[in-house]
Formats: structure tokens, sequence, C-alpha cells
């Protein structure tokens, strides 16, 4: 941490709490009071008299009732909207401190349920592509990373099992059509001839589950010598992942040759935390971002939430679905994930600065004159990148301090160096 840091976080908060707790010092002695005892800070600090109902504090020129330096106990009992006056040691204390102010603004805020997620293939677009039968590589076109289509061809194999079934084919073809001619001549029976139709729909049924078309068949009967390859195809659109196929290598029938991936979708697998599952449903927006692509926001919906909960971690899997054109996110990357529960338009919003954490409760501070402001108690709604909605308790047109706000926080908290000065 260097010395600018340093002296930010720590110095500022420091002048500006030690500046007001030596004014009421010199405030708290009687014989040098006069008539008109009581701080002078500024042109605020004009004689004022008791308010009707209420006494003025005489330390710091405020409604006694109201007053958040002598009365330390004030800020555990303030509800949203409600607040405790803060008066600082000169016109010019909140200045020195570096106290920046601002109105709110107004905006679009989500609140959402954060959690981690690992992305991982579309598993309803996700194949292997396997030997059909057992047999010699004889060709492979497809390699890692290639784009294919619906149908393309990606490896041919040479079988034995093959070149039976297609002789088997050939032969039944060759005997239908002698059958034919016999029984057109009325020298076989009708019964021998619906046999012959019968073996051949067979042995064409067999090549068809091999995934041979009528045409190849055909094809086949006219030259029964030449060599058959069985084609390999991608049942569609994709990418291969992953490759197994070797030219020249013996495969067995239902060996994985390839995987194939549509990646224009992906999933991702999110850990919902019990507490949290009360607030999700299917279809809600999910936001994702991933360390390596800063920067990037990546949209999808949620699509399925797990029965169970991890009996060790507590969590939930659950699952969306995000769009990925460019093929920027790839399986096993982990993000942040945001599920997000409730959007609303138009918020009350202040930099997280502003937020100050008193008694467990959370303030900020809204300017009244240079040297007086107000600790005002809120309540707050959604939160993301450095902005808070302020639900309850601040008006639009408040000026609010922004940035150093610890340092009014430290003023508020005097009372714990033993600077408290009001009598009860």
């Amino acid at each position: 941490m260097n010395q600018k840091t340093i002296y930010r976080l720590v110095l500022l908060p420091l002048l500006a709490a030690v500046t007001l707790w030596t004014a009421c010092s010199k405030q708290s002695e009687p014989a040098e009071h006069d008539e008109h005892a009581g701080h002078q800070h500024g042109e605020a600090a004009s004689e004022t008299k008791d308010p009707p109902g209420g006494k003025i504090c005489p330390e710091h020129n405020v409604p006694a009732s109201e007053c958040g330096i002598c009365k330390p106990l004030l800020a555990a009992t303030l509800k949203p909207g409600e607040s405790a006056k803060v008066r600082l040691a000169a016109s010019d204390s909140a200045a020195i401190a570096g106290v920046e102010t601002a109105t709110p603004t107004i905006g679009t805020i989500s609140d959402a349920v954060e959690c981690y997620a690992e992305l991982t293939f579309n598993q309803n677009k996700l194949a292997q592509i396997a030997a059909p039968v057992g047999g010699i590589l004889q060709e492979v076109t497809a390699d890692l990373g290639s784009k294919v289509e619906e149908k393309q061809m990606v490896a041919k194999i040479w079988s034995a099992a093959i070149a039976e079934a297609v002789a088997k084919a050939v032969l039944s073809h060759q005997t239908l059509d002698r059958e034919r001619k016999l029984r057109a001549d009325r020298v076989t029976s009708e019964k021998d001839l619906q046999q012959a139709e019968a073996d051949h729909r067979t042995a064409c049924q067999q090549l068809r589950m091999l995934g041979f078309t009528e045409e190849q068949i055909d094809v086949l009967g006219a030259k029964p010598h030449e060599q058959v390859l069985m084609e390999v195809r991608a049942p569609f659109a994709g990418e291969i992942v992953e490759r197994s196929a070797v030219r020249g290598a013996l495969v067995e029938a239902g060996k994985p040759l390839f995987t194939l991936t549509d990646r224009s979708v992906m999933w991702a697998m999110l850990n919902l935390a019990e507490s949290a599952l009360d607030r999700v449903k299917v279809g809600q927006t999910v936001e994702l971002r991933v360390e390596s692509l800063p920067g990037r926001t990546f949209t999808g919906k949620l699509t399925w939430i797990g029965a169970e909960v991890d009996e060790k971690t507590r969590m939930a899997r659950a699952r969306a679905e995000v769009a990925n054109p460019e093929g920027l996110l790839k399986a096993r990357m982990f993000a942040q994930a945001r599920l997000l529960t409730r959007t609303t338009a138009g918020a009350l919003l202040l930099p997280s600065s502003a937020i100050q954490r008193v008694e467990g409760k959370r303030f900020v501070f809204v300017r009244l004159a240079d040297d007086l402001f107000d600790a005002r108690a809120v309540r707050l709604g959604a939160s993301h990148e450095g902005s808070v909605e302020i639900v309850e308790g601040l008006k639009p047109q408040e000026v609010v301090a922004v940035n150093h706000a610890f340092s009014l926080k430290s003023a508020l908290l005097i009372w714990r160096l033993g600077a408290g000065c009001a009598d009860d």
C-alpha cells in the first residue's frame, strides 16, 4: 500500500475526527463560555434558540434529541428515513477530509443471486461418431476443430462384414431375377418366387442397417467386383472436438472415432446455495463473466434446477443455456454467474462508497450545510458493479457524501474516543 493510499484511508478520517474532538474539548471549558456558549461552526453556528418542544445541544448547535455525537446510542435506534445530526468542527472540515458530495442518479439495476459456474458442451448437441462395423479405416477426412455439415462424410471403412453383406445382396438380386423369369415361363412355383423376394429384402435390409441407401445398393449390385467402403457421416452440423480415428487402424464395431458438438449454445452448470433457492426459477436471465474474457458479458436462460441439494456442500445444481455465436466460450471454463431475480427501472442509485455501516445498520450522510450532515438510515436494494439501490430513506434531490464518507462516520463515532460532550 503506497503513502497516498494510506493518507486517504487513515489520515484523512483521523484528521476530521481529531479536528472535531479538539473543537469539542475547547467548548467543554465552562469558565471560558460567555452567555452565548457553544461552538462557532462558521456561518451555520449563529445563535439558535431552542426549538419548540426541544432543547438545542450547546456543543453542536443542533436539536439535542438529534445530536448523533452527543447521543452515541441514537444510531442503533434509527429506522430508514430517520437520522442523527453530525456537526463538524468547521465549515472546511469536510473539504480537508476529502469528502465529495453528489445527488443520487436514476437508473436501472437488477437484484441477483450470484454463484460460480462451469461451462460444458450442450449435451443435446453432443455426439460420438462411432464405427458402425468392424474393419480397417481406409480414409479419414475430418480433423480436430473441423467444421462439418450434417451428413458430411468424415471417414471410410473397409469391412469384411460389408463385403459379405454386399455379396449376399447381389446374389439375392440375381436369384430374384432368375425366379421371375422362370415364373413367367411357368417353370417354377409362386412359392419359390416369393421366397426369392424375401431373401432379397433381407439382404438389402442388412445393408440399409449399415447405412447404405437404395441408390447405393443398386450401384453395388451393378458393380459386384468393386471394393466396398463404408462411409461414416456426421449426424448434425458442428465441430469435431475429439478424434481417435487413424488411417489404417483396425477398429471394432461401436468404437468412437470422433466427438462432434455444436458450440453455438453452451451449458453453464451452476452451484446454487440452498438459501437462494427460493429466489430462483426456470426462465430467469443469467449473466456470465469469464476471467479470460474481461469486459464481456454472456447472457442465457435458466433451463433446469436440480431436485436435490448436496448433503456436504448444501449446494444445488442448476443449468443455464448460453448463446456462444462467436465460439469464445469453451468447455470447462469457470465463470461468475448472476441470476437476475428482479429488475428495477428508475431506481435511486448511489456508489457503494457512499454507504457506511453503523451499529449493524446502513447509513448515508446527507449534507445540510458545509459543516452539518444528516447521518440517515437507509434501506438498500440491489447492488451491482459499484452501484447500490436505495429503496427507502433518501430523496432524489438530496446531496450525499459519495467519497471519503468514512470521515463523517468517524466524526459520528467520535464518542468512542471519549469525546462525547453533552449532558443528558
